[in-house]
């Protein structure tokens, strides 16, 4: 029997079967579904807990058998756990899976938990016979359009909820393109959340500041200095990120993250649509929407294309290759990207007034 994660509870409620399969790559979905079956043979007295890890092609299938068949008039009932990471139990484990469903016995309770599975594997006379003695719960990924809906729910499952309208869409989007690809960083962070804002309404700032971390706030700090063109204080931070043994890797995917968003609204400014539309799109949300607002005056005539080359060849130079045109250090390089990211977009000088001395690319 198929299931989708969020049919289990009310699949347990009617009445536990006597193998559960669970598979997907998405870990925080997987474990609340397991935690589901779990809690559920708990409560009908499945009062033992052993689990097996398939690694390899040594496990021993005949011993997992031999357990399972080994009963005892004084025995607790049993929740079997089988892992097998890599989705492939072999020639051994699938003859072991099927004659494992053969002789089931009420006091053992079997919970398979498995990665993504494609449709050979789905196919296969191991997993039919586990899904047609029980069921099976497939974990899909939460796609990044629906996941700000599945933020609002599970922010509602802990008595919160964000402002009604457009500043509570852009609040929930900023959240999801902080935490796409990984829920159980959004877990936390929703958790996080109802600690410090309990059955309150969350506004944009609140978010803001509680999912992005002390380290990446930082970082994220960084880059709205340079769009804010506040040269000292941007080259205090990236000193001060560097002096603390931040990454200079992430140090660069948020600069040239900025950059490949200011490049979008550009070609969406050139093409003739509105500032607000060509923000959105660009998912220019919050403090750097507000900065963006400062720059978009010179930014049709800003030599973007060049900026955004320049990012990927200190992407290189960040993971250890060289360029004879750029610093050898990752940090030089850094420092040099981001005045050049400040030059182009510092405001035109008025009419009549002598243009700004270039920035040095070494303070």
């Amino acid at each position: 029997m198929q299931l989708r994660a969020e049919q289990l509870p009310q699949a347990l409620a009617r009445g536990l079967r006597p193998v559960y399969v669970v598979y997907g790559d998405e870990a925080l979905l997987a474990q609340e579904a397991a935690d589901t079956v779990r809690a559920a043979a708990r409560q009908a007295g499945y009062s033992e807990r052993v689990v097996h890890t398939v690694q390899g092609a040594h496990f021993d299938w005949s011993g997992l058998l031999g357990e399972t068949s080994a009963l005892s008039l004084f025995s607790d009932r049993r929740l079997i756990e089988i892992r097998i990471p890599g989705g492939k139990p072999g020639k051994e484990g699938s003859e072991a899976l099927q004659r494992l469903v053969e002789t089931l016995s009420d006091d053992n309770l079997i919970l398979v938990l498995l990665p993504r599975l494609d449709r050979t594997q789905l196919a296969s006379a191991w997993f039919t016979a586990l899904d047609g003695a029980g069921a099976s719960v497939r974990v899909d990924p939460i796609e990044r359009p629906a996941l700000p809906q599945w933020i609002a729910q599970r922010l509602a499952a802990q008595g919160l909820r964000v402002e009604d309208g457009e500043p509570g869409q852009r609040a929930l989007a900023f959240f999801a393109d902080r935490i796409e690809g990984n829920l159980l960083a959004a877990h936390q962070e929703i958790s996080k959340l109802a600690l410090l804002h309990p059955s309150a309404t969350l506004g944009f700032e609140q978010i803001e500041s509680a999912v992005l971390n002390v380290a990446r706030y930082d970082v994220f700090k960084l880059g709205e200095a340079v769009l804010a063109g506040n040269v000292p204080r941007a080259l205090r931070m990236l000193d001060g990120l560097c002096a603390e043994g931040e990454a200079a890797v992430l140090v660069h995917w948020t600069l040239s993250e900025d950059l490949r968003a200011l490049r979008r609204v550009q070609i969406a400014l050139r093409e003739g649509k509105p500032p607000p539309l060509a923000l959105r799109e660009a998912r220019v949300w919050g403090q750097k929407e507000r900065l963006l607002e400062r720059v978009l005056p010179q930014l049709p005539d800003a030599p973007l294309d060049a900026l955004v080359a320049d990012a990927h060849t200190v992407d290189g130079i960040v993971k250890g290759l060289r360029d004879p045109a750029w610093p050898l250090d990752p940090w030089e390089a850094l420092r040099r990207l981001m005045l050049q990211t400040v030059e182009a977009l510092r405001p035109l000088p008025k009419r009549g007034a002598a243009p700004p001395p270039p920035l040095a690319l070494r303070p």
